[in-house]
């Protein structure tokens, strides 16, 4: 794991966009690289973003939550109030590779689906495509029905070879969420991926379709954040998901943990 650079404050007119000072326990413990790149852009989202989240009652900095639906186009940023799940802000995404179904292999040109899990070294403020994190794909469950492949991203620019391809000003207000609720402690935060929104209608339009038995496996995760709005640990069990009820994300280790994640990304995300 590489140390990340600590830059000053920067002034946003009467207001500081703090950095911590950290320890280098700290900086070696998950804590989120930043650049001067990435530091601009997320001041210059900063403004926005805190007006947004006011308007909703939530805070900068509190943990987050992501969900992607491939059909829409949709992704949802979700804030922790109180002890469950608020929607933030639901982002267009601009463009993704593939159609409906798991990412199959390395070089398909598919974007997954499935429970994924993004920590703070899996931010890259050095992105060529503005900025980028890596969802964290292949996770557990991926590995054990032999999908190869790696390096899929949310990421600006608008071009995708597999991965979540965000519009610039997006991907900055993303970032800079995710990157604030790393700083305040949040350990990693979920990304969970959907072909699309996993209702009794939509399921049984595509009950024909040869990724249905998937698709139920991944409705059980999409129905517990549903039903509770806090998001359920799930663990890998006989090569499919599987959710623990009454645990949740923060209070136990969740399933991408268990894999080993290369921080050190490749300059072209």
């Amino acid at each position: 794991m590489r140390l990340r650079t600590l830059f000053a404050p920067l002034l946003l007119g009467a207001a500081f966009f703090l950095v911590p000072v950290l320890s280098s326990a700290q900086l070696l413990d998950g804590y989120p690289p930043t650049s001067p790149k990435a530091e601009t852009y997320m001041a210059n989202a900063q403004p926005r973003v805190l007006r947004q989240l006011k308007a909703k009652g939530l805070q900068l900095g509190d943990p987050v939550f992501i969900r992607i639906f491939k059909l829409s186009k949709q992704m949802e940023v979700w804030v922790q109030k109180g002890n469950k799940f608020e929607l933030f802000k639901i982002y267009p995404i601009c463009t993704y590779s593939g159609s409906v179904g798991p990412k199959l292999r390395e070089g398909d040109m598919q974007s997954p689906e499935g429970f994924y899990t993004v920590s703070g070294g899996q931010l890259n403020p050095a992105s060529r495509y503005h900025l980028s994190f890596d969802i964290g794909y292949p996770n557990v469950v991926d590995r054990e029905n032999q999908r190869t492949g790696g390096d899929i991203m949310v990421h600006g620019k608008c071009i995708s070879q597999g991965c979540f391809a965000m519009g610039n000003l997006q991907v900055e207000e993303i970032y800079l969420l995710a990157y604030q609720a790393f700083l305040q402690g949040q350990k990693q935060f979920s990304v969970h991926i959907f072909p699309f929104r996993m209702t009794k209608e939509n399921m049984e339009q595509n009950k024909n379709s040869q990724w249905i038995s998937f698709w139920e496996n991944l409705r059980e995760g999409y129905d517990a954040f549903e039903q509770e709005r806090q998001v359920p640990y799930i663990v890998a069990e006989n090569d499919k998901y599987a959710v623990r009820k009454g645990l949740l994300q923060n209070s136990v280790v969740m399933i991408n943990q268990q894999l080993d994640v290369e921080e050190n990304f490749p300059s072209n995300f």
